[in-house]
């Protein structure tokens, strides 16, 4: 059996443009819900934002990195954990907070922050941590990453659709209303039937691979959820908000990062697999956890 660090997924030119257009309508979905005036929390409320933020942007990468050092896994799947960490926030994390009882107003707030800084802090993190570490050094000297045309993949399946829900929210808040729950719904439907296609596609590959790549996605999720809990609490952030950025740091958008793997660096098998391994624990995990929060009304 070849080593996961030189297998490529089945994953087509077609196959990329429909899961560019999924992640596109899950943006839409999620925008439906945001207006300009979200964005003016943070002159009220800076230091949740901030801390959220850190701790998606700095925080996460630092301890995948660690992480990596500590472990030192094959050099594809080390590179996946530190791409899905220089992610935004993912689709369903408003979801799940909402579920959690934590603070949805400062979650959605978050997805729309991150998703406007991952067009510079995305390339960037994954430069620089991947950079840190030689095996995965040497994948990304082999590949040559440019950074704007990551930042403009990121700009139109994220930034567009963010700003196209914003515009119709703002012109036609009825409509908005009307359809943003069926949206959210049929966008993660339609997310979950496409992993479902691209495992079904690529099962033997996650049959004889998955296993080298299960247990450090479950640690990773779980280091990802207590550093995003650790950091609140540093912060003094409370209960209700620390709910939020708990959830935030540990739902990572890895449908885009599958898209960045397969647009840059040709489906390298354990990238692919950790990211798509990521896209199934991380809800798996996060509503695990809303379930546990919400059994509780949090302070605020």
């Amino acid at each position: 059996m070849k080593s996961i660090d030189e297998i490529t997924l089945n994953f087509g030119p077609d196959s990329l443009l429909l899961l560019d257009a999924i992640l596109a309508i899950v943006m839409f979905s999620i925008a439906l819900d945001l207006k300009p005036g979200d964005f003016r929390i943070f002159l009220r409320q800076p230091r949740p934002v901030l801390t959220g933020l850190v701790s998606q942007f700095l925080l996460l990468p630092a301890l995948t990195f660690l992480l990596v050092l500590a472990l030192q896994p094959r050099p594809s799947i080390a590179l996946g954990l530190i791409l899905v960490a220089a992610c935004p926030g993912g689709n369903i994390s408003n979801f799940i907070t909402h579920r959690a009882g934590g603070n949805t107003a400062l979650s959605v707030s978050l997805t729309a922050f991150a998703t406007v800084g991952a067009i510079v802090l995305t390339p960037f993190n994954i430069a620089l941590w991947g950079s840190l570490y030689e095996p995965t050094a040497e994948i990304l000297r082999a590949t040559y990453i440019d950074p704007v045309k990551v930042a403009i993949t990121v700009g139109f399946m994220l930034i567009l659709p963010l700003c196209l829900g914003m515009l119709l929210n703002h012109r036609r808040p009825d409509l908005a209303r009307r359809i943003h729950n069926p949206m959210q719904w049929l966008s993660m439907a339609i997310f979950a039937l496409f992993i479902i296609g691209a495992l079904a596609a690529n099962w033997a590959f996650f049959l004889g691979y998955a296993g080298a790549v299960a247990g450090l996605v479950i640690l990773h999720n779980g280091l990802a959820l207590l550093g995003g809990n650790l950091i609140s609490r540093l912060a003094g952030l409370s209960e209700y908000d620390r709910r939020s950025i708990t959830i935030e740091t540990g739902i990572q958008n890895s449908g885009l990062g599958l898209v960045l793997i397969f647009a840059f660096f040709g489906g390298l098998g354990g990238m692919a697999v950790a990211a798509a391994f990521w896209g199934i624990w991380h809800a798996v995990s996060g509503i695990l956890l809303a379930s546990w929060m919400g059994r509780r009304e949090a302070r605020q």
